[in-house]
């Protein structure tokens, strides 16, 4: 029992925080937000910390449910990060839009959040999965709905719950069907299972178990959600649901596809090539009419879920060690690009989402500018920013297993995608200057979007080895 508890000791520090720093605000109201937010990011930093022992190489916890390795801890901490990042943008947005100040429960649910997605990237069962997913969902359709005074909000919050309602419903009605047909729950059991034989009955559950994996990942077709709760959420939850949900539901996937049902790898990849496909192809497509930059972004993130789903459907270490550079890669980019849309303010400081405001933006914020289009060039894929390294890792580990015609269709169709980003750009440098935005005020924020610049910037090619070689380790852990 120790042992396993030393396993969970993140978990375990983010849910008694997280409880604690309840009690606190319920005690001392909204003149302790900032305190709980600050103490917050030091207790994500801590269960960071928790990760480098027992928790990144245990083994088996609990009999199984839980498993401590390093592919799960290389997820934890992209997950902390975004997380932390989440809490510290919140803060100067709810001070600035019209009034509503941030009550100390973000924080709060930000660290229930992240403590959920620590038991899904870590299951070894589905029902550990499963509770995982339930309590990061639950924290996160409170967080799409936190601007009560927003019909915008509220009109995400209430999509997000019973659309994700749906999904939870789907993926466990896989689950039975998997359970039903294998007599069990665990990982394992359930790869020798599908390693005996495939009945029709468990191809039915694996259809089920990814088509709930895909609407938390938001790949098509079960994308419907995305673009109306990116727009309607406040900005910073918009910030935390394209990164931090994003890297849990897309490492979940992954140890579902290689632990869980390895054996049945050519079943589950032709789900992963369509998924794949359709999502680079039409968030390509879908995001070239988008005049709201939250809208744009969240399209962005339905197609870079398609070249992550590239790397899964290789199968092999090297394809989920790409998935996991990418995904390192893509949460820098989209945070980056978030931190920018929160200096998106008029001269009253209230937000402005138009992609037609950013009309000379060069000329009146150059630096902000600059590191727009970092954050544009590097999601389109252009050499040398390290986009294109995340592009390139994914398609050579499609060419490596033998799936050519999906790296060549891929190429190809991030030629698309690439249109939409140049426009974002073409705008800030080329059109006639509008109205100019409202000096940046926040210290933080300008530190965190100099941060993301630079890592995406050529400079950040000095992180690949040891990037790649974390990966690789991380990687190996699943097989």
């Amino acid at each position: 029992m120790t042992a396993s508890l030393l396993m969970t000791l993140p978990e375990e520090i983010l849910g008694a925080a997280a409880l604690l720093l309840m009690l606190v605000a319920a005690w001392g109201g909204s003149g302790v937000t900032r305190a709980i937010s600050w103490v917050s990011v030091v207790v994500l930093a801590g269960a960071g910390i928790a990760l480098f022992g027992a928790a990144s190489t245990g083994g088996e916890a609990y009999g199984g449910l839980y498993r401590a390795d390093a592919f799960a801890a290389f997820s934890k901490v992209l997950i902390y990060i975004a997380a932390g990042v989440s809490i510290l943008l919140a803060p100067n947005f709810f001070q600035r839009t019209a009034g509503d100040d941030l009550r100390p429960e973000y924080p709060v649910l930000i660290l229930l959040s992240a403590a959920g997605m620590g038991m899904m990237v870590s299951a070894g069962d589905m029902l550990t999965l499963y509770v995982g997913l339930e309590l990061q969902s639950l924290a996160a359709y409170v967080l799409a709905s936190f601007m009560r005074r927003d019909t915008r909000s509220a009109e995400a919050g209430l999509k997000y719950f019973v659309l994700g309602a749906l999904a939870s419903g789907i993926l466990l009605y896989g689950i039975s069907l998997v359970y039903g047909f294998t007599g069990t729950t665990l990982f394992s059991s359930i790869a020798t299972a599908y390693g005996a034989g495939h009945s029709m009955g468990l191809t039915f559950g694996l259809v089920f178990v990814f088509a709930g994996l895909a609407f938390k990942i938001s790949a098509v077709p079960f994308h419907m959600w995305t673009p109306d709760v990116y727009e309607g959420a406040p900005t910073p939850v918009t910030a935390f649901f394209a990164s931090a949900p994003k890297v849990a539901a897309m490492a979940m996937a992954v140890r579902v596809a290689v632990e869980a049902m390895g054996p049945a790898t050519d079943q589950w990849r032709q789900i992963v090539i369509f998924a794949s496909l359709a999502s680079i192809i039409f968030g390509a497509v879908a995001a070239i009419g988008q005049t709201n930059i939250k809208r744009l972004l969240a399209y962005s993130s339905i197609n870079n879920v398609g070249f992550a789903l590239v790397g899964l459907a290789a199968g092999t270490q090297q394809g989920v060690a790409a998935v996991l550079f990418y995904m390192t890669v893509y949460i820098v980019m989209t945070l980056g690009s978030f931190l920018v849309v929160l200096q998106m303010r008029d001269a009253d400081g209230q937000p402005v989402e138009t992609i037609a405001s950013l009309s000379g933006l060069s000329h009146s914020r150059r630096g902000l500018a600059f590191a727009m289009m970092l954050f544009m060039l590097s999601l389109a894929g252009i050499p040398p920013l390290l986009g294109f390294n995340a592009k390139l890792a994914v398609f050579q580990a499609a060419v490596n297993a033998g799936l050519y015609p999906l790296a060549v269709a891929g190429f190809v169709a991030s030629v698309i995608g690439t249109y939409y980003y140049l426009r974002v750009i073409k705008v800030m440098y080329f059109d006639a200057a509008g109205a100019k935005f409202q000096p940046g005020d926040s210290k933080v924020e300008g530190g965190l979007i100099t941060v993301a610049a630079v890592f995406v910037s050529p400079i950040g090619w000095f992180l690949l080895a040891p990037l790649g070689l974390w990966t690789m380790t991380a990687a190996g852990s699943l097989f």
